[in-house]
């Protein structure tokens, strides 16, 4: 399959979900129209999204889904198993070890780090919770390449640079800051006070609209 552009590669996951929620009496074949439109997406866009991971559409008759599923997954590489580890313990680190949807996307958490010493040693679903000495060490008898930043925002970087020395190469932030890394490491933003005010503006344009008429 040729490259696909970011915006494309945010979408695959959505488009996985839907099709995945679909009843077992489903039809067994889907259009790129029918998934644009229960998803309130642009038709031709979903359209060459598609063709982009799987050569398996039909004109006038759409893809078979169980096929389609199929094509996005291994595109995705959800049946590629990714370790990695979190840094943060606490609410929004804890929420994330407990959620189990990773693994459907190849994602496992299998360790946590944190510097409070109230928290380490103990178990979180499953997980062991390290003190931060132990991140080189695990890390490389582990090979996980992908870290988890869920600290506050003046803790970030630190933790992303000891992560990176650590011989993590992908990292996923969930603190509120940008952090500076490397172009060999991989940085994923989730920032969301971002998307709060972007559902927020949204939300007043749709009241706003409706004033009006």
């Amino acid at each position: 399959m040729n490259p696909v552009s970011r915006q494309t590669l945010k979408r695959m996951p959505h488009y996985l979900s839907y099709l995945k929620s679909l009843p077992n009496d489903r039809p067994a074949y889907i259009s790129a129209t029918v998934i644009a439109a229960e998803l309130g997406l642009n038709q031709v866009q979903v359209r060459k999204d598609l063709a982009a991971v799987s050569g398996g559409g039909k004109p006038k008759v759409g893809y078979a889904v169980l096929s389609l599923i199929e094509d996005i997954e291994k595109y995705l590489g959800c049946g590629d198993t990714n370790s990695a580890v979190i840094v943060g313990a606490g609410s929004l680190g804890m929420a994330l070890m407990s959620y189990e949807g990773f693994s459907d996307y190849g994602l496992n958490i299998v360790a946590a780090f944190d510097t409070n010493p109230q928290l380490t040693g103990k178990d979180a679903h499953g997980k062991t919770i390290f003190p931060m000495p132990k991140l080189d060490d695990l890390c490389e008898r582990l090979g996980v390449h992908i870290g988890i930043i869920a600290v506050p925002a003046q803790s970030a970087q630190g933790v992303c640079d000891k992560l990176i020395k650590s011989g993590i190469r992908a990292i996923w932030n969930f603190a509120p800051v940008y952090l500076n890394v490397p172009q060999n490491v991989i940085l994923q933003h989730e920032n969301m006070a971002v998307s709060l005010s972007v559902l927020s503006k949204h939300l007043s344009e749709l009241i706003h609209a409706g004033e009006n008429h």
